[in-house]
């Protein structure tokens, strides 16, 4: 299987109340591969990071940002998957964007991505979940940034076999 190497730039999108916006997706040609994760997609050609973030908000949100809206770099991640018949070799990056009470409000969901859900997650939420999450350890990594912020250099993640993950639980 050919291996698709791609780039994504990816939002940790907050609430007023610190509650993460996930999507839902699912592999269908697996039963019960579903997994949570975040706003942001593949970067296309042409385009920095910041300026696929800005996009991949409005697409998947209807939200219309401006770029200095996100915050700097905080995270690295970088995994292989399969999808759709697919397999693929992502480098991820991840910032963090804090909306108002009103943005949040104004936030709609009409993607195909999404079509199995979305939901605003509490930390709290998040750590007991037994559902699948992406990435790992969200709960932990999402509460030491809010509570520290960026380091001076981004936190990479590690590097992941999801499909291993999948099979192995």
């Amino acid at each position: 299987m050919t291996l698709h190497r791609r780039h994504t730039s990816r939002v940790l999108l907050l609430d007023h109340r610190d509650r993460l916006l996930l999507l839902c997706g699912r592999d269908p040609r697996r039963d019960g591969a579903r997994w949570w994760f975040t706003v942001g997609g593949g970067i296309e050609d042409g385009e920095d990071a910041l300026a696929a973030a800005v996009r991949e908000l409005r697409e998947e949100t209807t939200l219309t940002l401006t770029a200095d809206r996100l915050g700097p770099l905080a995270w690295t991640r970088r995994t292989r998957f399969g999808v759709d018949g697919r397999r693929f070799d992502q480098a991820e990056e991840y910032r963090l964007c804090r909306l108002t009470a009103a943005e949040a409000a104004a936030v709609r969901i009409d993607t195909e991505e999404a079509r199995y859900g979305h939901h605003w997650w509490s930390i709290e939420e998040l750590a007991t979940t037994g559902q699948t999450v992406r990435p790992r350890r969200l709960a932990q990594h999402l509460a030491a940034l809010l509570r520290s912020g960026p380091g001076r250099v981004p936190l990479h993640l590690g590097d992941f076999d999801e499909d291993a993950d999948l099979a192995a639980g």
